[in-house]
């Protein structure tokens, strides 16, 4: 049984409600069908409700037995009007803004999350990742332990081998603490989803000391704030790729390093090469890309692919149900 096939099973032994907001997308409707079917995670469509039996009819999907939660009739609309508003009065938004963006499935939803009326929810199958994350830090909030919402990938190699790469989809350059908070993160992700100790690996394109710039320096300096944070956590830095994964490489640009060689979590400087070298493995390894996996919220929230297929919701929608426990 491969880390996919784990984490399905563990969801429907853990089984929790998650609102799917982008509920006229065909590829979540067949998701949700899929999820209530095999019992993987509760699902809830939020939208207008004709319109999404409608594409749901066209498609010929049944949903007959799935919630649909519509953001204009639904007995919590006020209560979720006054409650973004208290949430953002201090930014200017009057209550007439909070009534229309409350309109909003994907605001919605997010609210949804932030009342305890679901457990987690998934989109970006639609939406843009700004425009999720905007939702997800507005209403969800960062949580207590973090200084900044971050992203992940779960990399699953066709060998079976699993690997968690991060910040490949959010933070663009993040400083050393932010950098430090990320691999923190992304290594509590690999560990709840893989249920293996991560192996920490900051990358770099020195190993060591090998060479010297800024760069490196921010990713020095970040490796120094992880370990002070989480010591528990085995973690190094900086290394290069070749030392990170290869253990006869690893030994000899990196010798005495207990993670040279055998890192499982892969946190990559800036966003560039994050997500470059998560394509890369995607496209020329031939892995399947899980992510964004969103990081650092109180409460759980993902991110979709634009590009994704229904598996691909269908396996976000389980993690989320992880996460959730994890939250509790």
């Amino acid at each position: 049984m491969n880390v996919l096939e784990q984490i399905r099973e563990r969801a429907q032994k853990n089984l929790k409600k998650i609102v799917f907001p982008e509920a006229e997308d065909v590829r979540v409707l067949k998701a949700v069908e899929i999820c209530h079917t095999n019992k993987y995670v509760i699902p809830i469509l939020v939208g207008q409700q004709q319109k999404i039996i409608a594409a749901a009819a066209e498609a010929n999907i049944n949903i007959s037995d799935i919630s649909i939660v519509d953001p204009s009739t639904n007995g919590d609309k006020e209560d979720f009007i006054q409650g973004y508003y208290n949430l953002r009065k201090n930014k200017g938004v009057d209550i007439d803004t909070a009534a229309k963006i409350m309109a909003d499935p994907l605001f919605y939803a997010a609210m949804m999350v932030h009342k305890g009326k679901a457990e987690a929810s998934v989109a970006g199958a639609v939406a843009t990742t700004s425009n999720v994350l905007r939702a997800a830090i507005q209403i969800i909030g960062v949580a207590k332990d973090y200084s900044i919402v971050s992203s992940s990938f779960l990399m699953v190699l066709p060998d079976g081998r699993a690997f968690t790469y991060g910040d490949c989809g959010v933070v663009p350059d993040p400083d050393a603490a932010q950098l430090a908070d990320i691999a923190i993160a992304t290594a509590e992700t690999h560990k709840l989803l893989t249920c293996q100790e991560p192996v920490v690996a900051l990358l770099s394109f020195s190993t060591k000391g090998s060479a010297q710039h800024k760069d490196i320096d921010k990713v020095r300096e970040a490796v120094v704030i992880a370990q002070k944070k989480r010591p528990d956590i085995l973690l190094d830095g900086e290394l290069q790729g070749d030392a990170a994964l290869v253990e006869a490489v690893g030994r000899k640009k990196a010798p005495g390093s207990k993670v040279a060689g055998h890192a499982n979590v892969l946190i990559f400087p800036d966003l560039g090469a994050g997500n470059i070298a998560y394509k890369l493995t995607e496209r020329l390894a031939h892995a399947v890309a899980l992510g964004p996996l969103l990081q650092g919220l109180a409460k759980p929230a993902n991110d979709l692919s634009r590009g994704c297929k229904a598996e691909d919701i269908v396996d976000v929608a389980c993690i989320c149900s992880l996460r959730s426990k994890m939250n509790q």
